[in-house]
């Protein structure tokens, strides 16, 4: 792998100095403060790894002097040197991840969609299992978690359940959720023992802002009708529940969980602004690679991409072929985390790749 160019290590770090100038004269204020203030933050680790570099890259020269003139210090030098190199090779490749092209959705809050598919009520259960498990994974980091909605099986778990996920970097680390989870599992009520396979769906999306995505009125069917779900008897006997639809797209919301028509109007276009947010965010990612397809995070939720077996306590992560034999400790939440990771270490690898393949 080639040594990264001076010249791009260099602009790195007089931007950061720019940057960082232009926020402390105090001449920036207001929408430009703040978006100075996001470019420091973004800038500051690369900024700091280049600088790094580059008085390795200066060590390295020394050295090579040094061994060139021969000597004592040379043969010092010469023993010196496959550490600096070993050394200055772990930083080059932590700089490039830096200078990955970053997902401008990977700091927004999330909202999450959990839903049974084939399997029945054993399915309902498990999607409540799932939504168990990212609400312990999400406490673990010291995120917020808000249910929006809602439909519950008959006996335990949900049909559907959306919630939002507040915190920082929800959406890096959650999005390659999205997909086809498949549990293999004796249900409580299977009276011969039986293993029986049923599953659940998951959606990831990054909350939008309106900012992000314009939604004109005159695209939008809103209906409103009497909430059919539990929440007293104002909720049920007043029409407070709306549903809305994207006339252009064909997407349907709807939202009855609160007693307010306006509550839950506000609820139903926010789901719908990041439903019509993803969309446009593949739109983009497929413009850019007509290889996404076979990257991990594609959000195909035709894709299995998770096995869930409790006979033998593991858990198989079919796009990257990993399997742990800790299933109790994952459905738990924290443990979850080892999977992320290998997902999020997993993507990086291949946008190198594509990287130095497109260089």
């Amino acid at each position: 792998m080639s040594a990264i160019p001076l010249e791009k290590l260099d602009r790195i770090i007089h931007r950061f100095a720019a940057v960082e100038h232009e926020l402390s004269s105090g001449a920036a204020s207001g929408e430009a403060f703040a978006r100075l203030s996001r470019e420091y933050a973004d800038l500051e680790p690369t900024a700091k790894a280049a600088q790094g570099l580059k008085k390795a890259y200066d060590e390295l020269r020394d050295l090579d002097d040094m061994i060139a003139a021969g000597g004592e210090m040379g043969n010092m030098a010469e023993a010196e040197k496959p550490d600096l190199e070993e050394r200055i090779d772990a930083m080059e490749h932590d700089i490039r991840i830096l200078l990955l092209p970053k997902d401008a959705a990977d700091d927004r809050n999330v909202i999450l969609e959990v839903r049974a598919g084939t399997g029945g009520d054993e399915a309902a259960i498990f999607a409540g299992d799932l939504f168990r498990m990212y609400q312990r994974y999400a406490a673990s980091k010291g995120w917020r978690v808000e249910v929006i909605s809602a439909s519950e099986g008959e006996h335990g778990g949900y049909k559907e359940i959306i919630a939002n996920i507040y915190g920082a970097g929800a959406f890096a680390r959650l999005k390659f959720e999205s997909g086809v989870h498949r549990v293999q599992r004796v249900p409580a009520t299977e009276t011969q023992g039986r293993i029986h396979t049923s599953a659940a769906t998951v959606a990831v999306l990054p909350e939008a802002e309106e900012v992000d995505i314009k939604i004109d009125d005159k695209d939008l069917r809103i209906d409103v009708f009497r909430s059919s779900g539990p929440g007293g008897q104002s909720v049920n006997t007043t029409d407070s529940a709306v549903r809305i639809t994207h006339i252009p797209t064909g997407i349907a919301v709807a939202q009855q969980t609160e007693k307010s028509q306006l509550k839950n109007k506000n609820a139903a276009m926010k789901l719908l602004r990041a439903r019509l947010y993803e969309i446009e965010r593949q739109r983009l990612d497929s413009e850019r690679s007509a290889t996404r397809k076979g990257q991990v995070g594609s959000g195909d939720r035709s894709e299995r991409i998770r096995t869930y077996n409790f006979p033998q306590g593991r858990c198989t992560d079919h796009r990257i072929n990993l399997t742990l034999y800790k299933l109790e400790e994952i459905m738990e939440g924290p443990a979850l985390e080892e999977m992320v990771q290998a997902l999020m270490t997993n993507h990086q690898a291949e946008l190198l790749a594509a990287a130095e393949h497109a260089a």
